[in-house]
């Protein structure tokens, strides 16, 4: 992902194109490690992810604006996978806990 999104890159001129997708693919895997099944949770993770990922808090922000080529195109989702992944952990465990 980082070698192959760093070389679109470069190749259509583009920091991060929208058609790169792996780096938002490996972002949502990160989000739904360890969630419980069920296409519920799959829907919170993925909108989580997204407003996480157009949010973009810091230290996403930072990572999106000065790390370049492949590496900042995966970095900043794979860090916003992971805020997204605690935001989940968290939705999970008060479900588990004061829902059920």
């Amino acid at each position: 992902g980082f070698w192959l999104g760093g070389k679109v890159a470069d190749d259509l001129r583009v920091h991060d194109h929208e058609g790169i997708v792996w780096d938002e693919m490996v972002g949502m895997w990160i989000t739904l490690w360890l969630v419980p099944e069920g296409w519920w949770w799959l829907l919170i993770g993925f909108v989580v992810f997204r407003i996480v990922d157009i949010l973009k808090p810091w230290p996403i922000s930072w990572v999106d604006r000065n790390v370049h080529g492949g590496v900042g195109i995966m970095l900043d989702d794979v860090l916003a996978g992971v805020f997204a992944w605690l935001v989940m952990q968290g939705l999970v465990w008060g479900w588990v806990h004061w829902l059920v």
